[in-house]
């Protein structure tokens, strides 16, 4: 988590310099974590940003639209009761927690003039934003805690509010170096420099500590007195400069950002820096939470399918001993004239003529007569040889679908948008598969006749040697490629008997050089499931030749009269 004391101090003075005296004249909540302000000062309107989320916590400036919920929650319709009109006063930040108070001034419905604070308080799963009254009582909050509920202290509505505690050090507080050394040296060797400072003191991230580490190349492990110098210099330059910039920092997987001293290209470089960070940190948490969540689904039907084809199996296998049953059966109606009708036996040993005579022991069922055991053993021989056929016919349908799902997995795996998942889902449940997922319930009349919109036909597109090359993202689109964009005459390649996406080129009826055809098998390569592969088999033939049988799921076809070409998968950046 880099947003620390210290960028929040950067944040707070680069709003000082463009809100402070702005008035708040909207309030909107877009989720239950975020609330966006809208201020105008000097002129201009801005959109100040304020998340509790546990990981994404943050305050700044924001350019970036964000949905507003048909329904204002509660919290945010008693924002608006409260602080539409008032004037922003001022920012209050303490040492470098990671606390801000908004003191806000107004004029009530009465006319008299009042002050509001707001408390933001951005400290990971312990973020809250909390509006207090002129006496510093809890008017309302984001979330309440109780101290009943192992809270540390109660944020609940007409509670005086009280500032959060910590143990930590402040670094403000150090006056020198020497100071600062004497307070560190117990611990160094024992833990690691950027472990130590950031536990120890107030406001301080491990990623800023690990940043300056690598810049002054300083060993975490190995800090002499000369490295703890120069740390203590750059935190303090860092702390009580003007002018600073946030920049992106890769600490091993996680991608962060730290402040770094540099010159300001605008007043605003690191609210707008933060902005652009988390949208497209949120965007991709929600690509890969909506993908997960799509795939979950799926895999709950693979999995179905899967289990569904093992029983199918274990049937088959049963089926294969309907021969033994009608070989008991028929040895016992050969043998009826010599065998006892009143032994009451669990088994017999007759010559099977089937096997030169070789004897064979035939179990028998004790409760019934010998005639009644031919008897049942013909039954099960004809129950199991009905059941062979549905069954190997249910096997053949079980194993396309779990082929399909299979297919849609691997869309999913190579999906890069939201819209590419969303294309994925509207796929998946207009299928069967996704019958006992979504709501099953038979839609009106009025709903019924109306005409379904299609989505629009958007498949990626590049060129190669000067022709079109056009590639399905997902079933619906190879099929729309495949059987309505292309013409009869261009070329269709497909990795052979692996799940990948349709690919056409444009001949414009030239005939194509062998040479841009490999480029094509290449590129189809790529974009299926052996795209990590080498000398992959890649079938290609005229559109004309490409059939959709009838009732196949999406994206499934044959194709005659093609040929093969064993390629190495490229994706031809530079196409």
């Amino acid at each position: 988590m880099a947003f620390d004391g210290i960028v929040t101090k950067q944040v707070i003075q680069e709003l000082n310099t463009c809100i402070l005296g702005g008035k708040i004249n909207k309030v909107y909540q877009p989720n239950k974590n975020e609330i966006l302000f809208g201020i105008y000062a000097n002129g201009k309107h801005y959109c100040l940003l304020i998340n509790i989320d546990a990981t994404c916590c943050r305050m700044h400036l924001s350019d970036i639209q964000k949905p507003n919920p048909f329904h204002a929650p509660n919290f945010c319709m008693l924002l608006r009761k409260h602080l539409i009109g008032m004037k922003i006063k001022a920012f209050e930040t303490y040492d470098l927690e990671r606390v801000i108070k908004i003191v806000l001034e107004g004029y009530n419905e009465l006319n008299d003039f009042i002050t509001k604070e707001i408390v933001v308080e951005l400290m990971g799963k312990h973020s809250n934003l909390i509006l207090l009254n002129n006496s510093s009582k809890i008017i309302d909050s984001m979330r309440h805690l109780e101290v009943s509920s192992n809270a540390t202290r109660d944020i609940l509505p007409a509670r005086l509010y009280t500032f959060p505690t910590t143990e930590k050090l402040s670094f403000l507080d150090i006056e020198s170096f020497e100071e600062f050394y004497k307070l560190v040296i117990p611990y160094l060797g024992k833990e690691k420099i950027n472990i130590l400072l950031s536990s120890r003191f107030i406001g301080i991230s491990n990623s800023l500590v690990t940043s300056l580490l690598q810049s002054h190349q300083i060993s975490a492990n190995s800090v002499s007195e000369e490295d703890c110098y120069v740390l203590y210099n750059t935190l303090k330059e860092l702390i009580t400069t003007s002018s600073a910039l946030c920049i992106p920092f890769s600490n091993g997987e996680k991608q962060d950002y730290v402040v770094t001293l540099g010159d300001k290209s605008s007043p605003l470089d690191i609210n707008f820096f933060l902005d652009n960070f988390y949208y497209k940190k949120e965007t991709t948490n929600e690509f890969i939470s909506y993908r997960n969540s799509v795939l979950k689904l799926i895999l709950n039907e693979l999995k179905k399918y899967t289990k569904r084809l093992n029983n199918i199996n274990q049937k088959l296998e049963e089926c294969d001993k309907k021969e033994q049953y009608r070989i008991y059966g028929e040895l016992i109606t050969a043998n009826l004239y010599h065998i006892n009708a009143n032994d009451n036996v669990d088994r017999i040993t007759l010559d099977n003529y089937y096997d030169n005579n070789t004897p064979i022991c035939v179990p028998l069922d004790k409760s019934i007569c010998i005639a009644m055991n031919a008897k049942k053993y013909f039954k099960k021989y004809a129950k199991l040889k009905n059941a062979c056929e549905i069954v190997t016919l249910q096997k053949q349908e079980t194993k396309r679908e779990i082929d399909y799902i299979e297919s849609i997995i691997y869309e999913l795996e190579v999906a890069t948008t939201v819209s590419d998942i969303d294309s994925i889902y509207t796929e998946f449940s207009e299928n069967f598969l996704g019958k006992n997922i979504l709501n099953s319930s038979k839609p009106s009349k009025k709903k019924m006749s109306k005409k379904k919109k299609e989505e629009p036909f958007s498949p990626l597109t590049l060129t190669i040697d000067g022709y079109a090359v056009l590639i399905g993202r997902n079933n619906k689109q190879n099929d729309h490629l495949t059987l309505k964009y292309a013409h009869s005459n261009d070329l269709w390649f497909h990795v052979k008997d692996i799940h990948g996406s349709h690919v056409v080129l444009k001949t414009n009826g030239e005939e194509i050089l062998q040479e841009t055809i490999n480029k094509c098998a290449s590129l189809c390569a790529f974009y299926s499931k052996a795209k990590n592969s080498s000398n992959v088999a890649v079938d290609y033939t005229f559109i004309r030749y490409v059939k959709k049988p009838s009732g196949s799921k999406p994206g499934m076809v044959i194709y005659t009269n093609f040929q093969t070409v064993n390629v190495q998968p490229n994706n031809f950046d530079l196409c």
